[in-house]
């Protein structure tokens, strides 16, 4: 029996020094490439919820044939919120991909299924891509290693990168309640449609379904910011107010 407990100890020991390797950085790049390729050929090419909800026509399409896109972005939209904790440790050249899988997988969602199935994972995903992440060591650090390191933090509503602010406010107007956090989406949004990339953006991610949903809130405030979003794309990019 006693020659039993070494062996014990080493498995322990084993076992603690498994979990503080560091991880490898090819594995996020190689999913981050997946998100992207699944984003761009798949989840943006078929027909978004709000198209499902507003067509009067039926007809044929590519999530019809597909009547699981739903449920797999309902099982990935929950993991894929667990990850943003890791962005402060990750390429920030990866950001893009990872908010673009989330923005797309939020779009084929209908609105009764972010309301009651996803309630808290889109609020919790509103608050996080809203507020950034914020993180004081890297989780598979040690105790000691991890008290000793530098906070890191990733920035999304708030990024200097347009392509990842944008998606980020797409997001925080799919996901967030709260009317200042909502009034600031708007306002980033009608600042970045100043711009030709920003009305570029704004195409490509098919955005008009996702201002027009804020047309039916009571808040005053939020209708006038929805309609300035909405004019800001017919004015001459870089002479308007």
């Amino acid at each position: 029996m006693k020659e039993g407990k070494p062996v014990k100890q080493e498995k322990v020991m084993a076992t603690s020094r498994t979990t503080m390797l560091p991880l490898n950085s090819q594995v996020y790049e190689l999913l981050t490439y997946l998100m992207d390729w699944i984003s761009d050929q798949h989840l943006s090419k078929i027909k978004t919820q709000e198209e499902r909800e507003h067509s009067h026509k039926p007809r044929v399409t590519q999530s019809s044939k597909n009547p699981c896109t739903q449920e797999k972005c309902m099982k990935l939209l929950p993991i894929a919120t667990e990850q943003l904790q890791w962005m402060p440790y990750v390429n920030p050249k990866l950001h893009v991909p990872v908010i673009k899988f989330i923005y797309w997988s939020i779009r084929q969602l209908d609105t009764d299924i972010q309301h009651t199935t996803m309630r808290s994972t889109m609020r919790r995903l509103g608050e996080d891509i809203f507020k950034g992440i914020v993180s004081k060591g890297n989780p598979h650090s040690s105790s000691e290693q991890s008290t000793e390191s530098k906070s890191k933090s990733a920035a999304f509503f708030k990024s200097f990168c347009m392509p990842l602010r944008f998606l980020s406010t797409l997001i925080v107007l799919k996901t967030v309640k709260q009317v200042d956090y909502l009034a600031q989406a708007f306002e980033s949004l009608r600042v970045d449609l100043k711009t030709d990339e920003g009305k570029a953006l704004f195409l490509e991610y098919q955005c008009v379904p996702v201002v027009l949903s804020h047309l039916k809130v009571s808040s005053t405030s939020l209708l006038s910011s929805a309609l300035d979003g909405l004019l800001q794309m017919t004015m001459e990019s870089g002479k308007c107010g």
